[in-house]
């Protein structure tokens, strides 16, 4: 009583933390509050039924979920930060036919990929780079319709740029494009750029958008020109993937399981041999960083 949803769950996870699993609509209002449960601790969101999610896609996404919750770690301290006006700015211009080199093949793609607890993972890399930090494209398991107030939300706290992927988006330095919800990103190539594809599909590893089509796209196109980062998440999806980008010669990392909320995704990576390098949350910004400046074998020694 006299209290929103939002304000009990950082009630709740101040005062009894516990594994919180977020099901809401997808009317604008319903989008945020979810985003906003997300910072606040919650560890995933899942959509209602709708013309997208049948009860059956939605039943079996929550048993997972539930299944899965005795695997999560929780902070021992409130991760719930004080609200944020989040004010999107626009996005720098595209590079002009002037400016084309900053968007030749030789430039470096970064593919981030993370599941339960991504969305405070994401903010705490991204918020960590600066604007010179190469291009950067991620999937993140979450509902359509979520992932645009998502982006926006990141945008606002960000010194890049972010944004939901629209199919023929470049991939450039400063900006970071992530997967729409139920829809799979993928790298290609146009010419001398480096561009992104926004796909339907079956899914992939059970997931839709799926970290393994996105890593399989990035080796197949930028191949050592990459570096691959897989997060915290429940389930194997991007494993496979990213041990494609290895074989291709990506630099290749793992979040380490000390700062995952559920270490499935990272483990099942480092399982298959395709990680060259544990690291803590706190320092796959710095992994980025060192890549963009080709110090990435130093870092990961």
């Amino acid at each position: 009583p006299r209290m929103d949803g939002l304000t009990f769950l950082r009630k709740l996870m101040k005062y009894h933390p516990m594994p919180v699993i977020v099901v809401s609509s997808l009317a604008a209002k319903g989008r945020e509050m979810a985003v906003a449960c997300l910072e606040a601790g919650a560890i995933d969101v899942v959509a209602k039924p709708n013309e997208s999610y049948s009860i059956g896609d939605v039943a079996q996404q929550l048993a997972g979920l539930i299944r899965g919750a005795k695997h999560v770690r929780l902070p021992t301290a409130p991760t719930s930060r004080p609200a944020a006006v989040h004010q999107p700015r626009p996005a720098r211009p595209l590079p002009s036919a002037a400016s084309a080199a900053l968007a030749e093949t030789t430039h470096k793609v970064v593919a981030l990929g993370a599941s339960t607890g991504g969305t405070e993972a994401l903010r705490v890399v991204l918020e960590s780079l600066p604007k010179q930090s190469p291009g950067i494209i991620i999937t993140q398991h979450m509902p359509e319709g979520f992932t645009a107030s998502f982006a926006q939300r990141l945008n606002g706290l960000c010194e890049i740029d972010v944004k939901e992927a629209a199919d023929g988006d470049w991939v450039v330095p400063g900006r970071a494009l992530l997967a729409p919800g139920n829809r799979h990103l993928k790298l290609d190539r146009d010419g001398a750029r480096y561009v992104v594809r926004v796909v339907d599909g079956p899914r992939v590893s059970r997931h839709k958008p799926s970290v393994d089509v996105l890593f399989e796209s990035v080796a197949r196109v930028a191949g050592k020109n990459a570096l691959g980062a897989i997060m915290t998440g429940m389930g194997a999806d991007g494993a496979a993937g990213m041990l494609s980008m290895h074989s291709a010669g990506a630099a290749t990392i793992a979040q380490d399981e000390a700062s995952c909320v559920v270490y499935g995704m990272p483990k099942e990576a480092v399982k298959l041999g395709g990680v060259q390098a544990v690291v803590p949350l706190i320092q796959i910004a710095d992994h980025i960083l060192a890549y963009g400046q080709g110090k990435f074998q130093a870092m990961s020694a």
